[in-house]
């Protein structure tokens, strides 16, 4: 983990994966964890200021830049009216493009929808790599919404099969060497267990193909008795339509 001083007011930590290993925590965990999120921020905040210059501080703002190698985050202090000359940091204005402000009053869902959709394509590199193939006469890839509706569709047929993961490592471990086509891949976290749901469409692919498939991801998944309807349910949806994808382009 780095530390820098952007000035009075303000420092930059930038968090490798490696650090939120250490921690126990991947980036996964912050966006279905909601006092997971606030737990980490402030666990930031005391290792770093070790003056105690923000944390006496009861206006503390926080603002977070995801990527593929871990998080940048901004901690700023609030010195109001004071009149000391400094105006109040923005990360996105200083070139850290794609920064989001988190300040006190706001809701720990916001921060979790962000990074989610940090994970889920903002980063254009290799998005075709991420894009789970689908027969384009019934939807169109580049449309995240038209491929969400297509596979909620009930008159679309499908098999869903739900593989029960060890750790978060096995979904790499499974993206590296299974390539879905005619398939989706949703990631759920019930009971802290993570949780594989694999929706086939059984017009675009076959039973054989459906069958090697499985075969594959039970090399580093376990058989489970959880349905998908109880992930979707009782779960927290960490991954839509393309967990795969996102693993293997992040995590790979």
């Amino acid at each position: 983990m780095e530390m820098e001083r952007i000035n009075e007011n303000t420092i930059r930590v930038v968090i490798g994966n490696d650090d939120l290993s250490a921690r126990g925590i991947t980036v996964l965990d912050l966006l279905g964890n909601h006092q997971q999120i606030e737990r980490f921020f402030y666990s930031i905040l005391e290792e770093v200021d070790v003056d105690h210059q923000f944390q006496d501080n009861d206006a503390v703002t926080f603002q977070v830049l995801p990527n593929r190698h871990g998080l940048e985050l901004f901690i700023s202090k609030n010195v109001g009216d004071e009149g000391d000359g400094n105006d109040d940091f923005d990360a996105a204005s200083a070139g850290f493009s794609g920064a989001v402000d988190f300040g006190d009053n706001a809701s720990t869902d916001q921060i979790s929808d962000f990074l989610k959709q940090q994970l889920q394509g903002k980063d254009s590199e290799d998005d075709d790599d991420r894009k789970t193939t689908i027969n384009s006469e019934a939807t169109d890839d580049n449309d995240p919404e038209a491929l969400k509706n297509y596979t909620s569709d009930p008159n679309v047929p499908t098999r869903e099969v739900v593989l029960r993961l060890n750790d978060f490592e096995d979904l790499v471990s499974i993206a590296k060497v299974l390539h879905l086509d005619g398939a989706v891949s949703n990631l759920y976290k019930y009971r802290d267990q993570y949780y594989l749901d694999l929706v086939f469409f059984t017009d675009q692919t076959t039973p054989e193909t459906i069958k090697d498939d499985v075969a594959v991801a039970l090399e580093y998944a376990n058989k489970t008795t959880i349905t998908s309807d109880v992930l979707s349910e009782h779960g927290e949806k960490i991954m839509e339509t393309s967990a795969l994808e996102l693993a293997r382009h992040y995590f790979g």
